[in-house]
């Protein structure tokens, strides 16, 4: 399947390179991996699906890709098992291997960053999405505390600087009453302090769209924004207008459920909003 990039993949940070306004980055929801409770003991069936979907988004129009581990509930707190680390970097190495030039991007749940980063590496990968960058929140699975420190060293270690970090700021799916008394600019400006590329609002939950005024809220702060759930073809045109990049899962799945395979024509239906509204 041929795939239709709007620009070529920069060789040194996407977003800080990237001329264009705002990026629509699809995400691909792994089947699950070896160790997961609903592990179904066919890894090439978990590769091939996700080249697939992968390859939907890219004939789409999306700018990037984002690959997520988000059907190995429940989620292991800030760590990931070796059948994790592995089965993601199968995926990554094939979407890379289908997709040289696509802009792609990985999380591993939950908190996983560092595994993340050590995939990323190993996979040619262009950024990460990390839940616990900075200060601290209460999970599903328990307390998530801040790994800045760990992570950029271990990057810069690596000598891959060139792999952008995208770190939520108040997460869905999260209490925050550990930090109450800070706002979501406070909590961005220590994410932006300690050298996030980006940073990321939400809504509550999966498919829960963040308030307008928080993008504005953490704007300013010499990094790039993005929101990191809800976005439909109705309310897109308002977020992309405050935002770098609109990184939506629910809405490109048949019936607009996560659980479900990726839609070409709901894909298509965001390609075409965005390109209209900026």
């Amino acid at each position: 399947m041929s795939a239709k990039i709007p620009f070529q993949r920069p060789k040194r940070g996407f977003l800080q390179q990237s001329p264009k306004a705002c990026h629509l980055i699809g995400c691909v929801h792994v089947l699950p991996l070896p160790g997961s409770p609903r592990w179904q003991g066919d890894m090439r069936a978990v590769v091939d699906l996700a080249v697939r979907e992968a390859e939907v988004y890219a004939s789409a129009g999306v700018d990037g890709i984002i690959i997520e581990n988000m059907h190995d509930t429940p989620y292991l707190r800030m760590s990931a098992d070796a059948g994790t680390i592995a089965g993601m970097a199968m995926v990554a190495q094939a979407v890379r291997t289908a997709l040289p030039d696509i802009v792609l991007g990985i999380q591993i749940l939950a908190a996983a960053d560092i595994a993340a980063l050590e995939v990323a590496v190993a996979g040619d990968l262009d950024f990460l999405r990390c839940e616990g960058f900075v200060f601290a929140h209460t999970a599903d699975e328990g307390i998530i505390q801040g790994n800045a420190a760990r992570l950029v060293r271990r990057r810069a270690h690596l000598n891959v600087n060139h792999i952008e970090i995208w770190t939520d700021v108040k997460k869905k799916h999260s209490a925050h009453a550990l930090t109450a008394d800070l706002s979501l600019r406070e909590f961005a400006e220590g994410a932006a302090f300690f050298d996030a590329d980006a940073v990321i609002v939400t809504g509550n939950a999966t498919g829960t769209p963040p308030k307008p005024a928080d993008l504005l809220e953490v704007a300013g702060l010499g990094v790039r924004t993005a929101v990191g759930s809800g976005m439909t073809p109705d309310n897109l045109a308002e977020f992309a207008r405050n935002a770098d990049a609109l990184i939506v899962g629910s809405y490109c799945k048949v019936d607009g459920d996560w659980r479900k395979t990726v839609s070409a024509q709901r894909v298509r239906d965001l390609v075409q909003r965005l390109s209209a509204s900026v």
